[in-house]
């Protein structure tokens, strides 16, 4: 399995980490920690460091009860900055974190290469044929409902794996028709799911996308282990780790994460644990 990346050929024999750039001042682990040119560089390079494959910068709060800003305002929160990153490290794979298509054209021009967009595409109609002009890779999430909706009683009328290959397959079918073929899925841990509905996912995620197309896992730091060992988001990294494991050993090709040398450990790890059986 392989996805192209700016023309370089991206073989995913081994699982990719995707370190977590929030350059938000509300989310939900580490808001607003980020808040000049010297401690965004610095996080960046400790995540380099780390063994990080990809940079995800963000700069609109997704996660739950959250609510949208501006266009405006975040373009101004992320633009810039990757400018100065890509000036400090020109080798580095940014993934600009955004449901609209200007934020991400504008993005692409100043060095990203992969879309990871929250909400499949539902949000800004002008994504996909973006996607086709671009040709560049692109996680598609499931999301049920919206930030500020989407984990008030959310219901699934069949099974939550079938809702959402369902889902994956009418989306991947509109990609393809725009020319996209280098498509991550996304099965959005805690964006319109119970925590029940979060571990079934966990537990079937082979059973996502019909291993046509890499699975990117974000469960890192959030409220699926907070809740169940009734703890904080800044005690819950050995939990997130332990998720993570699961989630290789089921399949997952992507780690989306806070903490990325923790999350190399577990590929390594895991990928030892598969090579001796």
């Amino acid at each position: 399995m392989t996805i192209n990346c700016a023309g370089t050929l991206l073989h995913l024999k081994e699982p990719k980490v995707m370190g977590i750039v929030n350059l938000t001042p509300d989310s939900f682990y580490n808001g607003g920690k980020l808040y000049s040119e010297y401690s965004i560089l610095k996080h960046v390079e400790t995540l380099l460091n780390e063994g990080s494959d990809f940079i995800d910068i963000g700069g609109c709060s997704t996660r739950p009860g959250s609510k949208s800003v501006t266009e405006k305002e975040e373009l101004k929160r992320v633009i810039k900055p990757i400018c100065t990153i890509i000036k400090n490290f020109p080798n580095i794979k940014i993934s600009i974190d955004t449901f609209r298509s200007e934020v991400a054209r504008i993005a692409v021009e100043e060095g990203a290469i992969m879309i990871n967009d929250i909400s499949g595409g539902k949000l800004d109609k002008n994504m996909f044929p973006l996607l086709g002009k671009l040709k560049i890779p692109y996680v598609l999430n499931h999301m049920k409902g919206l930030p500020e909706n989407m984990q008030k009683h959310p219901f699934y009328h069949e099974s939550i794996i079938i809702e959402i290959n369902n889902f994956f397959s009418e989306k991947i079918y509109y990609l393809k028709k725009h020319g996209i073929q280098d498509i991550i899925l996304d099965p959005g841990f805690g964006f319109g799911k119970t925590i029940e509905q979060n571990f079934q996912l966990l537990k079937h995620l082979s059973l996502l996308g019909f291993q046509d197309h890499p699975i990117l896992v974000g469960v890192s730091r959030k409220s699926m282990i907070k809740f169940i060992l009734k703890t904080s988001y800044e005690k819950s990294l050995n939990a997130t780790s332990i998720i993570h494991t699961i989630a290789l050993l089921n399949g997952s090709k992507f780690l989306r994460v806070h903490d990325v040398k923790e999350a190399v450990e577990c590929i390594k790890l895991v990928q030892y644990y598969k090579k001796i059986l």
